[in-house]
């Protein structure tokens, strides 16, 4: 679970002792609800007002939000979670400062020190930890909201990664998420009436499913089980001797970024061929497994050595099941996209929740343009190119537009959250790649129509 460029040379990561107790994160979450407080009826007045500056809020200037954003990379858990999922909204919704302070936090988070690492291991292995490997890494290759990546080497010679759990998050995670929805509200970052509680109530919900590692080996598994002998995808092996409840262990896979697929030294054959992978997972994932990973973080993907290139797939903390419902409103749905039906996607979109049967028909129509917008590879005939199609751009200009002169401001049904995070995912993925793939190649023989 690594990559050759890690390898090479790790990036340089802050160091920081992770807050254990729930007294010590309540006091850090109480200190930037303060700030924060402070920060927001500066806001309201200026607001009240009609004047004034952004910088006016501590946290609406780049120093301020920058600061903000160290905060909770510091606190790691939940903190850290929900300022990620704040700061995938639209930097219409956020101040530009605070969203671009935000980003950050999806890169990765401070590392726990060596001293915290080693009380880890000796809790869960014992006070002769060490007897298990022939060499271990203290200097980690990865680090989260949850935990960190440490490469280890067994003593039969196994290459190995541990994601080790930062101690204390896991039962902080509905005291952090409680106090810190808590501080932003305070902040009034958001705009007046937009509400955060569907984004907070997820991102629990993943917090929990992600702080138990037991649940994500038993995914990992499921996965390895699905696409055994599918030589285009390698699941790591889980090493079951070293799993527990706070320290993931699985085989190391050692590759490249999957984004490194944009440098001039691969050809155009190898970005399509990925790219088309990452599709046909992706609806492999919603029509047959039922079973979808729903983090669309690139560093989740490595592409291999091995002859063909296979893809390498990380991290499971993620995965959803998802009912047969839900699955059957998406098969519409995607089908009526493919087929350019806007009553069909209509149809599909009110019975999954988008549609709500007090809007307007302004902005039924809105929508069904935007989703025929963001999904336009679906119905495109030959391989799309996705370097080039600009579709989020065109789709963030509709869905502002949406917002200002219809009014249509809500977060997404809380069960499409999480799996739109997925499906916007690969797109973004495959752009980056510049790959061309026959996107509706791929959904016929998925779905055998």
């Amino acid at each position: 679970m690594s990559s050759e460029r890690n390898d090479d040379k790790k990036r340089k990561r802050t160091s920081s002792r992770v807050p254990t107790s729930r007294a010590e994160r309540l006091a850090r979450i109480g200190w930037m609800t303060g700030e924060l407080a402070l920060g927001g009826a500066a806001e309201g007045v200026r607001r009240l007002v009609g004047g004034g500056d952004e910088a006016d809020n501590p946290f609406f200037n780049s120093a301020g939000a920058e600061r903000l954003a160290r905060r909770l990379s510091r606190m790691r858990g939940a903190a850290m979670k929900i300022g990620q999922m704040i700061s995938l909204l639209d930097d219409e919704i956020l101040p530009k400062e605070f969203a671009e302070a935000l980003a950050i936090l999806r890169d990765s988070a401070d590392t726990m020190p060596e001293s915290q690492v080693r009380d880890r291991l000796e809790s869960e292995y014992g006070r002769g930890w060490s007897k298990h490997f022939e060499e271990f890494d203290f200097e980690p290759i990865a680090s989260a909201s949850i935990g960190q990546v440490h490469t280890a080497t067994l003593r039969d010679g196994r290459e190995v990664a541990l994601k080790i759990q930062y101690p204390g998050v896991a039962e902080s995670i509905d005291s952090d998420v409680r106090n810190l929805a808590m501080a932003l509200k305070a902040a009034r970052i958001l705009p007046r009436g937009f509400e955060i509680d569907d984004i907070v109530e997820e991102s629990k919900r993943q917090l929990q499913q992600e702080a138990d590692y037991v649940t994500e080996s038993e995914y990992l598994e499921r996965y390895r089980e699905r696409l055994a002998g599918d030589e285009r995808y390698r699941v790591p092996a889980r090493i079951e001797e070293l799993t527990t409840p706070n320290i993931l262990a699985m085989e190391r896979l050692v590759g490249l970024p999957l984004e490194d697929l944009a440098s001039p030294e691969h050809d155009q054959a190898l970005r399509d061929e990925t790219g088309a992978r990452l599709f046909e997972l992706l609806f492999r994932e919603l029509f047959e497994f039922g079973l979808m990973q729903t983090d669309p973080n690139f560093g989740n993907y490595l592409l291999l050595g091995d002859a063909g290139r296979p893809v390498g797939l990380l991290d499971f903390g993620s995965t959803r099941e998802v009912s047969e419902s839900l699955i059957d409103c998406y098969r519409a749905l995607f089908l009526a996209m493919r087929d350019r039906d806007r009553r069909g996607v209509e149809d599909a979109a009110y019975d999954i929740g988008f549609i709500l049967d007090d809007d307007s028909k302004a902005i039924r129509d809105g929508l069904v343009t935007l989703f025929l917008m963001v999904f336009e590879p679906l119905s495109y005939d030959g391989p799309f190119d996705f370097e080039h199609a600009g579709i989020m751009k065109r789709a963030q200009a509709h869905a502002m537009e949406l917002a200002f002169k219809q009014g249509y401001m809500r977060t997404p049904p809380a069960q499409t959250m999480f799996l739109h995070r997925k499906l916007d995912g690969t797109l973004m993925l495959c752009g980056r790649i510049k790959a061309r793939v026959n996107v509706r190649e791929i959904l016929d023989r998925v779905l055998g129509s």
